[in-house]
């Protein structure tokens, strides 16, 4: 049997060996009066001593001079005596470098209690002091830096909203000191109107579940007044993941804002200014050219009013005042493509055979001076647009060219297809382009720059309306195309005009057959109705001049109570009118008339989506067989629709 002595005996080396294997701790032993008996391989490296060199040696010597004049190794003795001492602090090494230690120190007593030393344990904590003391240097910086931002409001708020900060910059424009906000809930900031609207519980749900809130708004102040604030809200999270609380970072963006709106404001000014300039030069231009097309009306018809007194002939004073009538409708609707509110009849054309097939034309039209040339692929695409239309701008096209080459020169019509793929001006997709290319002086860039705008011409007061490129370019752009011009000083004009591919194949198109003579109906009872007494006076004679009865009507109400008290064939009424429309008419008469034939008569290209639908229209200006095929086709639509008229001979 092994006794506890022995046990005790063989123990002992193993322990001792532990002891000086470690090398993270100085591991070592005091005397009662604090003279080292024992030294391990980690006192040996932070420490610097042998142990040759330290053992019997007063541990005081470990300290700093200021703590061994202060008596501290001997109080920390005297602590450890009753029982244990733990500090920290600075310690030197043999070198007498310093370096911050961990020191605990436990007594070592005999069974009977008799105190025979004392177990030191040391530890070299100087990098983690060293980092944690970066550590709240950087804290301190940063506190230093946030409390010194004056233009931004930074502060924490807690997991429920609660200012858990407050730095100078909140102070100064919130108006709230710190110790008036800390535990206070952030609502406060917010208006009454989005408190009710429960907008800051909404930010912080935001944060809680996108990660971030950002938003502009008016938020306010201790004393009540409100300002624009730009605000930023992002979530705190400790090591582990958890939300901790917010960051909440707001700005005053009150005069940025007040500036802003005062640029927006001027802008609106100058673009308001700019609008009137336009509007000034578009009635200017119009008035001009009208007045010169009324010079020519009123003059030939007061002429032909005084020739004909004397029984002379006056056709060339009627055939006069109708040319410049015609003219005018022609710059009605130029304007009306310059609107873009023309209405167009898009089909399928085949734009080599309508140059070619116009070739005469514009021969005819340019004149002998210029040699017109067509460059055309050999196989062309169809395109998507109005034909009329179509050859209305290629002859205004035409015309310019020829009037920018005053002493001759060529004008050269080509086509080509492109393919767009980068949306820009034009939408994706397959277009064919058509040039009208003159060889004339061109343009310079400030010329270049204004061509398209309406009413703007270098041709000289009376020689064009200023409306040929603007009709064009709006024309292209209801094609869903686009009107592109290129010049340059000495080198020519180059205008093209880009439609799109029609997806649809070409269908044959009828030969242009005789007119059909105008049959013969009379004899209805119509009522017209215009608030126009000028226009309304004309309709009527028109009507009443081919046989058939006519009741005025300067309203719709004058015309329902009309329709109350004849009986009506038809009823022809113009769309814009004051009070009740004509659309509004047609309505009325449908629900108290149903069998009813209507005609809308309009001086508009296209009316308002909804108006009228289904009612035969015809456009002002009109003649007199216009408006007599438009009768017929009314009458012929109730026809087909299977109602009965009955005619009343008068």
């Amino acid at each position: 049997m092994i006794s506890e002595s022995s046990n005790s005996k063989v123990a002992q080396p193993r322990i001792d060996l532990l002891v000086q294997s470690i090398t993270d701790y100085a591991i070592y032993m005091l005397d009662p009066t604090g003279v080292v008996m024992s030294w391990n391989a980690g006192a040996e490296r932070f420490k610097g001593y042998r142990a040759e060199e330290i053992v019997g040696q007063h541990f005081s010597r470990f300290y700093t001079e200021e703590d061994r004049h202060a008596g501290v190794p001997d109080s920390v003795l005297a602590a450890a005596r009753q029982g244990r001492f733990e500090a920290e602090g600075w310690r030197v090494r043999k070198d007498g470098t310093r370096f911050w230690a961990n020191v605990v120190i436990d007594s070592i007593r005999e069974a009977d209690g008799t105190l025979i030393g004392f177990a030191k344990v040391t530890r070299d904590l100087t990098e983690r002091r060293a980092a944690e003391e970066a550590l709240r240097r950087s804290e301190e910086r940063f506190r230093l830096l946030v409390q010194s931002v004056t233009d931004y409001a930074i502060y924490m708020l807690d997991p429920d909203g609660h200012v858990a900060s407050w730095n100078a910059g909140a102070e100064r424009f919130k108006g709230y000191r710190a110790e008036e906000i800390l535990g206070e809930h952030f609502s406060r900031f917010y208006t009454e109107e989005d408190r009710g609207t429960d907008l800051p519980a909404r930010a912080l749900e935001i944060v809680r579940t996108q990660g971030r809130y950002e938003a502009e708004g008016v938020r306010v102040r201790k004393d009540g007044t409100r300002f624009w604030a730009s605000v930023v809200i992002d979530p705190v999270r400790d090591g582990r993941g958890a939300l901790i609380g917010f960051a909440k970072i707001t700005r005053d963006l009150t005069e940025r804002r007040q500036s802003q709106l005062a640029l927006e404001q001027a802008q609106e000014a100058f673009f308001q200014s700019q609008k009137m300039e336009s509007i000034g030069k578009l009635t200017g231009g119009v008035a001009h050219d009208f007045n010169n097309l009324l010079a020519v009306v009123i003059g030939s018809l007061d002429l032909a009013q005084r020739h004909m007194a004397n029984g002379a002939d006056i056709t060339r004073f009627i055939d006069n005042a109708r040319e410049a009538a015609e003219r005018g409708a022609t710059l009605t609707q130029r304007m009306l493509a310059f609107a873009r509110r023309q209405e167009l009849r898009l089909e399928t054309v085949d734009a080599m055979a309508l140059v070619h097939g116009m070739a005469e034309l514009l021969q005819r039209t340019i004149g002998a001076g210029v040699a017109i040339d067509a460059q055309f692929p050999l196989m062309l695409r169809p395109v998507r647009a109005d034909p009329a239309q179509l050859e209305l701008a290629l002859l205004n096209l035409a015309v310019n060219a020829r009037d920018a080459m005053p002493q001759g020169g060529q004008i050269v019509i080509a086509a080509r297809e492109e393919e767009v793929a980068d949306p820009g001006e034009l939408a994706t997709g397959s277009y064919v382009c058509l040039s009208v290319r003159d060889s004339g002086e061109g343009m310079d860039d400030a010329t270049l720059a204004r061509a398209m705008e309406p009413f703007f011409t270098t041709k000289g007061v009376g020689r064009g309306t200023g409306l040929g490129l603007s009709m064009v370019h709006g024309f292209a752009e209801q094609c869903g195309g686009r009107l592109r011009l290129k010049s340059k000083c000495g080198e020519g004009t180059t205008v093209e005009l880009w439609l799109p591919i029609s997806r649809d194949g070409l269908t044959a198109r009828p030969e242009a057959e005789a007119a059909p003579p105008v049959p013969a109906l009379a004899g209805l009872a119509i009522l017209a109705v215009d608030d126009d007494p000028l226009v309304l006076n004309n309709t009527a004679a028109m009507l009443e001049d081919i046989g058939h009865h006519v009741f005025q009507a300067s309203s719709g109400r004058q015309a329902l109570q009309m329709l109350h008290q004849e009986k009506i064939d038809l009823l022809i009424t113009d769309y814009a009118m004051p009070e009740m429309t004509g659309a509004q008419l047609v309505e009325a008469t449908h629900a108290g008339w149903p069998e009813l034939p209507m005609l809308m008569v309009s001086g508009y290209a296209e009316l308002p989506e909804g108006a009228a639908l289904g009612i035969p229209r015809l456009a002002k200006p009109f003649r007199q067989e216009q408006l007599t095929h438009a009768v017929l086709d009314a009458v012929g639509i109730e026809r087909r629709q299977g109602r009965i008229l009955t005619f009343r001979a008068r």
